[in-house]
């Protein structure tokens, strides 16, 4: 991912595509591989809320408690995007970021050290892909590396909650 590169890993709920959500040109390769409008956002995962400050301008207070409380994954979208790679950004400047508490995903966070895009490893408009076997032939041989681990689970891991924080710290529930 240092030299660009585009990965195909197990997140804390789905398989994900993945790269450095600071390089434009990793970014715009995962949305050839999907197959999907640069003007859709992709969210990206940190290993830690401390980590939350340096990708958004301000941080609403609320987040940090919003954070901390989750129970199940949770991706929250913040205003005022920076740090970030601009073709990864909603069109009005925001950003979805999930803080990941599932030990692969956030060991892979914390030694890349850097915010990583998360994206479900499905072409656009197809079903996600809940475990490695649903994953189509077309993304995993248009990625530059697999991670071999959880590849034999079957369970079927829902998406994260997503929610949206407004200036003042206004909630907009996006998906349960």
């Amino acid at each position: 991912m240092s030299r660009g590169g585009v990965i195909l890993y197990p997140t804390d709920t789905v398989w994900g595509i993945g790269c450095d959500a600071t390089n434009e040109e990793a970014v715009r390769r995962v949305y050839e591989i999907k197959r999907r409008a640069d003007s859709k956002a992709m969210l990206v995962l940190v290993d830690s809320a401390v980590k939350v400050d340096f990708y958004v301008q301000d941080v609403p207070e609320v987040a940090w408690d919003l954070i901390e409380l989750a129970d199940k994954p949770l991706t929250i979208i913040y205003s005022g995007a920076r740090n970030l790679a601009p073709n990864l950004l909603a069109e009005d400047g925001s950003v979805g970021i999930r803080v990941t508490r599932e030990a692969f995903s956030q060991q892979l966070c914390r030694q890349f050290r850097k915010a990583i895009v998360s994206t479900s490893a499905n072409i656009s408009g197809r079903p996600s892909a809940a475990n490695f076997s649903e994953i189509d032939e077309e993304i995993k041989s248009a990625v530059d590396y697999i991670v071999n681990y959880r590849q034999e689970e079957t369970g079927h891991p829902k998406p994260s909650s997503i929610i949206k924080l407004d200036k003042g710290g206004v909630i907009k529930i996006i998906r349960e």
